[in-house]
């Protein structure tokens, strides 16, 4: 196949799909162009499906190579190791609209590529990565239920902004990815500061009109280039294996249902499954087969249960949230913590204020910058009861960090207000739906807790959805189970004033816009709840930081003295660090903040700060140590590179035959600047400053 290109506008700048120049060998390849970030997106699949094989093995890969934007790796090998949390988090953001798009039963190997071959340094690549992923599988024999298309809001002066730049994004309230088919909107990644729940749907319905010229674009695509679906062996539940397992397994499943605990559930369950698969695979069916049977039943009876007796499995209304407890000052030696505890979801929060030292360097296709405020995820196996390697974070892990981290951004104090560096860790103790939401809501507490000045308290809900034919349930604050067998998971959080973030989840192929703006009324609702319960246990930040926590002094010093203050080579500066114990921090504009547990070693650090960039003052008086000794005077440095004469008649008012008989070398004494010459010598008196009060020392 020769090279096809097709071109459309779409926003700022033309988008540009082609296909049948390079990749030939995938089963469906393009490369994707935006301004002058291009991408290349590979879709395979195995020819066989393995042995065993149960589940649908969908792999989504991203790789952003440093050459995209002319630079070389940084590090000791100079080539690119593990993914970034940027790569991570633009692989789940291809992965999350495309899965739903699968035939069930479909069980070959699918692995989708995207690679970032070239950065402009304006457009993010993410954006272009879904919608090359979806038109690499809508042209590819894959079989695929698409295409769908995917693009990034912006609100910039009340005005929505399709594919905003790096730059506009800067200046934006809203930053909302959408992606769509042409049905409805199948997913969201937003953050946002504080908006109103209508003018975010506002957006995500400006984005998706926006999103019909690029799915016809791909349809048009397919026509003219797109592969002939292969003809796959999909694995479909055996009717009549369905039929017995329900007739066995029905009234049972109903009696597990109403035990309260997950975990006497889960044992429950296992116990059947055990029971049913010594009895069918004597007639010869496969255990995965009666697995996926018993499984088909749960989801039957759980969805029917709601659906028609409008009864969850724990007994709780459509609207009604579980039980939350929340405990502040959870930790002793922390600077902040807190326990939240929903159902049986619970999440441990701790926070740590550092210095800028302590500020974490990112290197991305954009360029480098540096992050003060930091959010890690932790779910260890023993939170859902099993066991299990521990490993480094997983994709889930980062995705979830992420998003909480999202939510928090819109509330965290400025630099120049709170000149820490913020790191909160979320360990997730128990899991039973939402424990992102249960993240967002612990770390809000544990900042507050920690005195961090964050403007208002950030709360976070999860809803699920339960959909067939005409009839639609939105369910809040939705249980492991309701996520597992429902078709949704919609997570918002915000403050009362609004949305900070949002994530859209489908296992179906798109909601309308009408349930998405029910949706979004309903989360509203409750985030309330919870924002109340949360109130309770802390309303405000503290007054007081933790003792423990470091306190960073600002000074402001003119720029043309930070060459002063370094020193040759770091020699000044490093020699006050090493003295004092405190940690320095130097901006370019001429701000320095310094940091230390300990108050008396901050103001003897600003102090020599002070002494080095702080003009010499006649008649100030000094705390000095001698240096050199001459016979017609003492040689005393006042502050770092600055020196004056003592003169002999200037050491004491009586007459000095030998100098070293009033000082000696080492000694530390008080003087007073009596003069400055025209070249700048500073001449200093010991008899004069020992007759006033010193103004330092």
């Amino acid at each position: 196949m020769q090279n096809q290109i097709l071109k459309i506008k779409f926003g700022q700048q033309d988008l540009i799909l082609e296909t049948g120049k390079i990749a030939k060998q995938a089963n469906g390849s393009v490369t994707i162009r935006y301004g002058q970030t291009v991408v290349l997106v590979t879709a395979c699949m195995s020819r066989q499906v393995r042995q065993g094989q149960d589940f649908f093995p969908l792999t989504v890969e991203c790789q952003e190579k440093t050459y995209a934007a002319g630079r070389i790796p940084g590090g000791f090998f100079k080539r690119e190791g593990r993914p970034s949390e940027s790569e991570i988090l633009t692989a789940r953001l291809i992965d999350r609209p495309i899965r739903p798009l699968f035939p069930k039963g479909l069980l070959n190997e699918i692995q989708v590529m995207a690679i970032v071959l070239s950065s402009d340094g304006e457009n993010d690549p993410d954006v272009l990565a879904v919608i090359g992923a979806s038109s690499a599988l809508t042209i590819s024999d894959i079989p695929f239920d698409g295409p769908l298309a995917c693009c990034r809001v912006a609100q910039i002066n009340n005005e929505f902004i399709l594919n905003p730049t790096y730059a506009q994004l800067e200046n934006s309230d809203l930053d909302v990815v959408v992606a769509a088919n042409k049905d409805g909107v199948i997913m969201l990644e937003s953050k946002a500061k504080e908006v109103s729940e209508d003018i975010y749907f506002e957006a995500v319905k400006f984005g998706f009109e926006n999103l019909k010229p690029v799915i016809s674009m791909q349809e048009e695509f397919r026509k003219l280039y797109g592969k002939e679906k292969s003809q796959i062996k999909l694995n479909k539940p055996d009717p009549e294996l369905g039929q017995k397992i329900e007739e066995l397994a029905k009234d049972r499943l109903r009696e597990v249902y109403k035990l309260a605990k997950k975990e006497e559930r889960e044992e429950e369950i296992s116990l059947l499954h055990k029971e049913l698969d010594a009895k069918f695979v004597l007639e010869g069916y496969n255990s995965a087969d009666i697995k996926t049977g018993l499984i088909e039943i749960e989801k039957k009876l759980v969805r029917k249960k709601i659906l028609e007796e409008n009864i969850r499995e724990d007994g709780r209304s459509f609207r009604e949230i579980r039980p939350i407890e929340c405990v502040v000052s959870f930790l002793p030696r922390t600077h902040g913590s807190s326990l939240f505890t929903r159902g049986q979801t619970q999440s441990l929060a701790v926070t740590t204020l550092g210095t800028g030292e302590d500020e974490q360097l990112i290197e991305a296709l954009e360029g480098e910058s540096h992050k003060s405020f930091m959010l890690h995820y932790s779910f260890p196996p023993f939170s859902v009861g099993e066991t299990a390697p521990v490993r480094g974070p997983g994709r889930r892990e980062i995705g979830h960090g992420a998003l909480a981290e999202k939510a928090l951004l819109a509330v965290m104090p400025s630099k120049e207000k709170f000149p820490y560096t913020v790191r909160v860790v979320s360990e997730i103790l128990e899991s039973n739906g939402s424990s992102s939401m249960a993240t967002v809501c612990a770390a809000t507490l544990s900042l507050m807790d920690a005195g961090v000045p964050i403007k208002g308290t950030v709360g976070g809900i999860a809803l699920g959805l339960i959909k067939e034919a005409e009839k639609t349930v939105i369910l809040t604050d939705i249980a492991g189970i309701e996520d597992h067998f429902g078709d949704m998971d919609f997570k918002v959080a915000g403050t009362r004033n609004g949305v900070t973030a949002v994530q859209m989840d489908l296992k179906i192929d798109g909601i309308s816009l009408d349930l998405l703006k029910e949706c979004l009324l309903q989360s509203k609702e409750g985030r309330l709840v919870v924002l109340d319960k949360m109130n309770e246990s802390l309303s405000k930040p503290r007054e007081e930081l933790s003792s423990l926590a470091p306190r960073i002094e600002t000074l402001k010093v003119n720029p043309e003295k930070i060459g002063e203050l370094i020193g040759p080579g770091g020699k000044t500066i490093k020699s006050i660090i090493a003295s004092t114990g405190v940690t320095i921090d130097i901006k370019d504009e001429g701000i320095v903040l310094i940091g230390s547990t300990d108050a008396n070693k901050s103001e003897e650090a600003i102090r020599m700060i002070k002494a080095i960039v702080e003009d010499v003052e006649i008649g100030r008086i000094y705390t000095g140590k001698v240096k050199r000794i001459m016979n017609f005077g003492a040689f005393c440095e006042i502050a770092p590179r600055k020196e004056g004469l003592v003169h002999v008649s200037e050491l004491t008012n009586r007459f000095v035959k030998n100098v070293e008989e009033i000082v000696k070398i080492g000694d530390e004494i008080k003087v007073k600047v009596i003069g400055i010459d025209e070249l700048g010598r500073i001449k200093l008196s010991k008899k004069q400053a020992e007759t006033e009060p010193p103004v330092n020392s």
